[in-house]
């Protein structure tokens, strides 16, 4: 029986939670993307709380840039979560890939975070 590849990257990304676990100080990035938007957020296991989120959907985003589905729009969204996250001092996160692969989109917000100082 063939399954989709979005059964699939729910099946990596349980996979991948069972490790993955942030908190207060060194919360978990998730990311997750669509076919047209990325959103990231800031999540605090422990407390069950989304610290903050940000996405290309965002009025902060679309002010500079309008695009939201390619690899130049997810490193903007990086270098603009990166200043977030240093602006609440968080140095260190924790990054669930959401199942994805580390490639594309995925890989520039990556970069681009770490462009910023955050470490993981």
């Amino acid at each position: 029986m063939s399954t989709s590849y979005q059964d699939r990257r729910k099946k990596r990304h349980e996979r991948i939670r069972k490790s993955i676990f942030g908190n207060a100080e060194r919360p978990r990035l998730a990311v997750y993307r669509s076919g047209k938007h990325i959103y990231a957020q800031a999540v605090d296991d422990y407390q069950n709380k989304t610290l903050f989120s940000f996405s290309t959907t965002t009025e902060k985003f679309r002010k500079v840039s309008s695009r939201g589905c390619n690899v130049e729009s997810a490193k903007k969204l990086g270098e603009l979560f990166g200043a977030e996250l240093t602006k609440k001092g968080i140095k260190k996160i924790v990054f669930d890939r959401g199942g994805y692969k580390y490639h594309g989109r995925v890989k520039a917000l990556a970069e681009a975070l770490r462009g910023t100082g955050v470490e993981f």
